[in-house]
């Protein structure tokens, strides 16, 4: 672990800060004596390079475009592996053999389906309300349905709680859309695989046979597999934020649904559409290409880029061969936003401007068109990235509970606000 350290001089006083190794990454100084020796804090906004915990589930290199789920590459999984199978590698830390798997299966698809009160719930939501706000309630209203898996000193319980969170979540997910629509839900059929299932809730009807297409279902799992875990982000650090204080995992989950909820996390690929659909045409594409070179310029090309990753995206190169997968098997290459889509990713990949600054389109600008393709409403976009990336919320919240150096989150601050002064009675202020 501590292989050198660094010295910190500060008003006559020497600290010397352990410098720590991790097995794959930059090194990491420890603050944790700062304080209490020398009465300082660090000032680090958005906590963008400070370490808040030890992992050993998920590995992001930016520079080289690696994305690693316990030391396998991204492009490996999605090729080669299921959600299922992936998920049980982000739960227990390695890829599961027959019986394991087969077990494992089992276990999830049993707990699809959700108490029959919570149906209730849906009914007290507007009809047209985002679906994200759905999932936000209902998500946290499971700690009130499910008292046996809430003891979070239990490894059992834990255990429990994990799986139903996992095999409900494209339950609920599929009421969401189905509320949306006025139709009835779809209870899940153990028959079918993880993504398989989910799109036949999202799009079957009482009156008629629904037969999931295959491409489509590796698509979405792919999708899945794509987005379980990205590390410590916005919302795994909420998730882990309330977890460190004792939550129950169905408080720390929703936790995470609302911090992924943002347009500047979980809502890209929703901005992408509304970006092709501002642009309108593709005759039109030149004219936003400029704007968005234009500094001066609001005007942002979203789906390009990546604040993490300074090379292209790993997951975007798969998330490419799916897009043209599910585009050839629905017909749909003349629908003037997916044609507006395409054109735009030839022009960005051979323009000198995007080439040089990296601008390479990322997962989100891709899984846009994708759902666009299969007829999902952009309102669901998150959702279905919420599903996904529940088994590495998971995942993270189980890792930090049996952490013994875990402790509850308390960011300090640098205040800048008044000095200390006394209350001065109303008939006296000016």
């Amino acid at each position: 672990m501590s292989s050198s350290s660094a010295q910190l001089i500060y008003q006559g006083k020497t600290l010397n800060l352990p410098v720590l190794s991790g097995s794959d990454g930059p090194d990491v100084l420890d603050i944790r004596e700062l304080y209490s020796s020398l009465n300082l804090f660090t000032y680090d906004p958005g906590f963008t390079v400070t370490a808040n915990c030890e992992s050993k589930i998920t590995f992001i290199d930016g520079e080289d475009g690696r994305l690693l789920y316990r030391g396998y590459p991204i492009q490996q999984l999605a090729e080669h592996s299921d959600f299922m199978e992936v998920s049980y590698l982000l739960l227990y830390g390695n890829l599961p053999n027959i019986t394991e798997k087969e077990k494992f299966v089992s276990c999830v698809t049993r707990h699809g389906m959700v108490h029959e009160q919570i149906r209730n719930f849906y009914g007290g939501f507007r009809r047209d309300a985002h679906p994200m706000a759905i999932m936000v309630g209902v998500v946290g209203a499971l700690s009130a349905f499910y008292h046996d898996s809430l003891d979070i000193k239990d490894p059992r319980q834990r255990e429990i709680a994990s799986y139903r969170l996992l095999a409900k979540m494209p339950t609920l997910a599929a009421m969401a859309y189905k509320y949306s629509l006025g139709q009835p839900f779809v209870y899940p059929q153990n028959s079918l695989g993880y993504s398989a299932n989910f799109l036949r809730m999202m799009f079957a009807v009482p009156c008629e046979d629904y037969i999931v297409n295959p491409v489509l279902a590796k698509a979405m799992d792919r999708i899945l597999i794509l987005h379980a875990d990205h590390e410590q982000n916005a919302s795994t650090a909420t998730v882990r934020l309330a977890g460190s204080s004792g939550a129950n995992p169905f408080a720390c989950i929703a936790a995470g649904i609302a911090a992924l909820w943002g347009p500047a996390h979980g809502g890209a690929n929703e901005a992408v559409l509304n970006m092709l659909s501002e642009i309108g045409d593709v005759s039109r594409i030149p004219e936003y290409i400029k704007r968005a070179k234009d500094k001066n310029d609001p005007f942002r090309l979203m789906g390009f880029g990546h604040r993490v990753y300074k090379n292209y995206d790993p997951r975007a190169a798969v998330m490419r061969e799916s897009c043209y997968e599910v585009l050839n098997e629905m017909g749909v290459k003349n629908d003037p936003l997916l044609v507006l889509a395409l054109e735009l990713e030839r022009i960005a990949l051979e323009d000198e401007y995007f080439i040089s600054k990296k601008l390479y389109p990322n997962v989100d600008f891709y899984s846009g068109i994708i759902f666009k393709a299969m007829g999902i409403p952009a309102s669901m976009f998150t959702v279905i990235f919420a599903l996904a990336r529940t088994v590495g919320w998971v995942a993270q919240w189980m890792e930090m509970i049996a952490d013994p150096l875990q402790k509850i989150g308390r960011p300090r601050q640098l205040y800048q606000g008044v000095v200390e002064r006394n209350y001065t009675e109303i008939n006296k202020r000016v």
